[in-house]
């Protein structure tokens, strides 16, 4: 968020109770964005982060780097989990010097510069379509791909590489699971109309609040709450799952989900002045 947009949005979200339903680890970026803008959160955390049910196959590809032309990372949480995985197995990023990083936005793109992994190449659309729009067909032919990410994910970037040609393992980093949580006061929170927004970070956040709510419609559950989300592929579960995003960030980030909340709840034109 630039400087002139922080000045023009400052206190915007003055008296607006935003939901957060990221994983309460990773929630505290979404939230002290929103309180520096005036805004109250109020945390309901839709997905826990465990480890892989099986850690083997990852340790596996872990002990078995050399092998790989390009590791592809497509969240931060997979890049936290990858690396935690490569101090047990004695591996340290000096063994990825040799291959090819791919990281699906800039949030992934500086865990992995953080941990040392310099020059890795990040798509301008933050999604696995636009990892695929970085590489050339014919150069991937052949080529060997490791994809640590989350147990359930989007198929369209393996399925893509392997038309190509190339050999991909996509291994298992992390799992998200839905939390032990009372619905009861969210609920009454949602009658009365106390709530601005509910804010969903990912398509896994979506589902489980939905799960969390029997999976009645999210219409239904939030009928005049407005519904903020980080990007297509997340607005596309919400439609899925019987709602409608009154906010799709156009950049598929923590900061470009806030301007986009932040735009939502100005008076009109008074960011563009």
């Amino acid at each position: 968020m630039d400087g002139n947009f922080q000045a023009a949005a400052s206190q915007t979200l003055l008296g607006k109770r935003i939901l957060i339903t990221r994983a309460r680890s990773q929630a505290e970026s979404l939230a002290r964005r929103i309180e520096e803008l005036g805004g109250e959160v109020l945390e309901f955390p839709t997905i826990e982060i465990h480890p892989p049910a099986d850690p083997r196959p990852l340790e596996e590809a872990i002990k078995h780097l050399n092998c790989y032309h390009w590791v592809m990372f497509t969240s931060a949480n997979g890049v936290e989990r990858f690396f935690e995985r490569m101090v047990n197995c004695k591996r340290s990023v000096n063994d990825l010097a040799e291959m090819q990083i791919a990281a699906i936005g800039p949030e992934t793109a500086k865990r992995l510069e953080a941990l040392g992994v310099k020059n890795c190449l990040v798509p301008e659309t933050y999604q696995a379509e636009g990892i695929l729009d970085l590489l050339q067909m014919d150069a991937m032919r052949g080529k060997r791909v490791l994809l640590p990410r989350a147990a359930k994910a989007r198929e369209i970037l393996p399925e893509t590489l392997r038309q190509w040609g190339a050999e991909v393992d996509v291994v298992e980093t992390y799992r998200t699971v839905i939390p032990q949580a009372d619905t009861g006061k969210l609920k009454e929170m949602l009658r009365r109309r106390a709530i601005d927004m509910v804010t969903f970070t990912s398509s896994s956040t979506v589902a489980n609040f939905a799960r969390l709510f029997d999976g009645q419609r999210l219409a239904d559950i939030l009928k005049e709450t407005p519904i903020a989300c980080i990007g297509p592929i997340t607005q596309n579960t919400i439609e899925e799952l019987g709602g409608i995003a009154a906010v799709s960030a156009r950049e598929f980030t923590i900061p470009g989900l806030v301007c986009a909340i932040v735009e939502y709840f100005s008076p009109k034109g008074a960011l563009n002045a």
